[in-house]
């Protein structure tokens, strides 16, 4: 098996936070929340791990993560009717841009404020 980071994100519901991500195609690879109080998804090789956090604020958690992906504007095209702009919750997804470094990027913030960046290659 090759090297694989995965980041371990806070959740302030982690049914919540399994409803908001299968409804963008990740899967629950692990036990249910509540058996575990603990979250491990999954969407091909993306895999993203959520602990339970009531108190985490999702208007201010700093957590985030990269996710590469094979066509960030088709993936956007994809995920845009899934996410809804919660205010309270600062959940959003914005389109995507064409960086200075080459990549096509889109910001996701789910509802416990985790900021999920996902990005292909331009060329």
């Amino acid at each position: 098996m090759d090297d694989l980071a995965v980041p371990i994100l806070p959740s302030k519901d982690l049914r919540e936070t399994l409803a908001f991500y299968e409804a963008l195609g990740f899967e629950n690879r692990g036990a249910p929340p509540e058996d575990w109080d603990y979250l491990i998804l999954g969407r091909g090789n993306a895999v993203l791990h959520f602990y339970a956090d009531p108190d985490v604020d999702p208007l201010r958690t700093a957590a985030s993560c990269y996710i590469y992906v094979e066509d960030a504007r088709q993936l956007y095209e994809t995920w845009s009717g899934k996410v809804k702009a919660e205010p309270a919750s600062g959940s959003r997804i914005v389109a995507p841009v064409e960086t200075d470094y080459g990549m096509w990027e889109f910001p996701v913030v789910d509802l416990s404020g985790n900021l999920i960046r996902v990005g292909s290659p331009t060329a």
